[in-house]
């Protein structure tokens, strides 16, 4: 059975709304862990990433965990929310229009967060307006600001997709299957052992998993293992506990498997942002010249 997590609401979605005239803002929130973010959407863009702890992204249509140096793409209107599975600094980003025409911008999906990309989001943060509580817009946006966003822009469009968010099926009888294997992806290796709860059986959910998602079970399951696996090495773990965790025979497998699916050695891969986000939360708790 899934958590259930205390529920806060968003901040006013106003607050921080793009306009024409101020077409990017960011907000920084603080969320303590095992809360929850209710369901919202809204007519603009976002991208949010933690500069310390853990999230969970979730739309209707897929799931992405969210540690430091990766960041989650939400197209306007798309209903989402966010658990938090550590204590989380959240930085979020609104854009009034994405930064070019690319279909890619339509879609929900994971991106690497440079260490410029961090600190300019931060900063713009730290300058909003509304970051202190609800403010007026004034008629123009500063230079520092316009300047910041424009960075901003040319970063987005070098950031790199990553394969890592966890697609979601719309039949209930595998939403049911894949949730619990979120929460709980170590507890059977085998379609088999997994369909026997679901009502369904093993052949009927493996023709699901091709349906609906489009892969296989082994390889959908692979990405849950592989957000486990972000979420454990942001605690510290060694490789090889998380290899072992994980039920990978060796170091080794693992390695190849983390190599395979995103394309980077496992030690870039899990490389940690907490120097980075120390950093920027010192610099953010400091009085503005």
């Amino acid at each position: 059975m899934s958590p259930i997590f205390p529920t806060i609401p968003p901040l006013d979605p106003q607050r921080f709304a793009p306009r024409a005239h101020w077409p990017v803002r960011a907000k920084l929130r603080p969320l303590r862990a095992s809360s929850r973010v209710e369901p919202h959407r809204h007519g603009w863009a976002q991208m949010s990433f933690s500069l310390t702890g853990v999230s969970r992204i979730l739309t209707s249509q897929m799931t992405c965990i969210v540690p430091p140096t990766r960041a989650v793409w939400i197209p306007p209107q798309v209903e989402h929310a966010v658990a938090v599975l550590r204590d989380a600094d959240m930085l979020t980003l609104y854009l009034h229009q994405p930064p070019d025409a690319a279909p890619h911008w339509q879609r929900c999906r994971v991106v690497e967060v440079s260490p410029l990309l961090a600190e300019l989001v931060r900063q713009l943060a730290r300058d909003d307006p509304a970051q202190a509580g609800p403010a007026a817009l004034p008629a123009a946006m500063p230079a520092r600001a316009r300047a910041m966003a424009e960075l901003i822009g040319d970063e987005l469009l070098r950031a790199r997709s990553l394969p890592l968010g966890i697609a979601l099926p719309q039949d209930k009888r595998l939403r049911t299957l894949c949730e619990a294997l979120i929460e709980e992806p170590t507890r059977h290796a085998r379609l088999a052992d997994w369909a026997a709860g679901s009502g369904a059986s093993a052949r009927t959910v493996a023709r699901l998993f091709r349906d609906e998602l489009g892969t296989s079970f082994q390889q959908w399951r692979q990405q849950v293992l592989l957000a486990r696996a972000l979420v454990l090495a942001t605690e510290g773990r060694p490789m090889g506990v998380i290899a072992a965790e994980l039920g990978y025979a060796s170091p080794s497998a693992f390695s190849a498997m983390v190599t395979r699916t995103v394309g980077m050695a496992p030690g870039r891969f899990f490389a940690p942002g907490g120097a980075l986000a120390e950093a920027a939360l010192s610099a953010a708790a400091s009085p503005r010249p």
